[in-house]
């Protein structure tokens, strides 16, 4: 069977992420902007192939001095790394709907390998007679892995902004 390109629909898909503050509370984030796609045979999810990117300056966590931080040197650096990029390199089914996904990760400007874990929901008809797939990724990275290592410390000990950063990505792609 011939491999299909599904591309993500970012009106029904959520890019997100979350890191501690403070050590004991999660801020919540996304990405605006971004665009993926998935190529894949419709019956085998294991030999797929995923591509995903996301523009820097479109990160979002409610708080607009934040943002900007985020963008600025201390951490994203946007205007000298304007993307985030993501490119699997291997699915390996460990269930009946999840898999392991592994793939390299490329954050101001430094590339590295992931282990993700994606649930792969299968393939719907929307009411508009559309083919969907379900997909949904969860995973850890720590952050000074890709140079990203502003930080304070606390007058009680411990940091201000956690090394962990969560992904929590839903997606729908058409």
């Amino acid at each position: 069977m011939e491999a299909k390109i599904w591309k993500l629909d970012t009106t029904h898909s959520n890019i997100g992420f979350s890191i501690k503050h403070m050590m004991f509370t999660n801020v919540k984030g996304s990405f605006e902007k971004y665009d993926g796609s998935l190529k894949m045979n419709e019956s085998d999810f294991e030999n797929a192939q995923i591509e995903f990117s996301a523009e820097i300056a479109s990160i979002s966590t409610n708080n607009t001095d934040r943002d900007a931080h985020l963008r600025s040197a201390d951490f994203f650096d946007a205007e000298q790394f304007p993307t985030l990029k993501f490119k699997s390199t291997s699915i390996v089914k460990k269930g009946d709907h999840d898999y392991d996904l592994t793939g390299d990760l490329t954050i101001h400007g430094v590339t590295k390998p992931v282990l993700l874990k994606a649930e792969f929901s299968g393939l719907m008809k929307d009411p508009f007679g559309n083919t969907k797939i379900g997909l949904n990724i969860n995973g850890k990275v720590n952050r000074k892995d890709w140079g990203l290592n502003w930080n304070a410390g606390l007058e009680a000990g411990g940091l201000l902004v956690s090394e962990d950063v969560k992904f929590d990505i839903e997606t729908q792609l058409v």
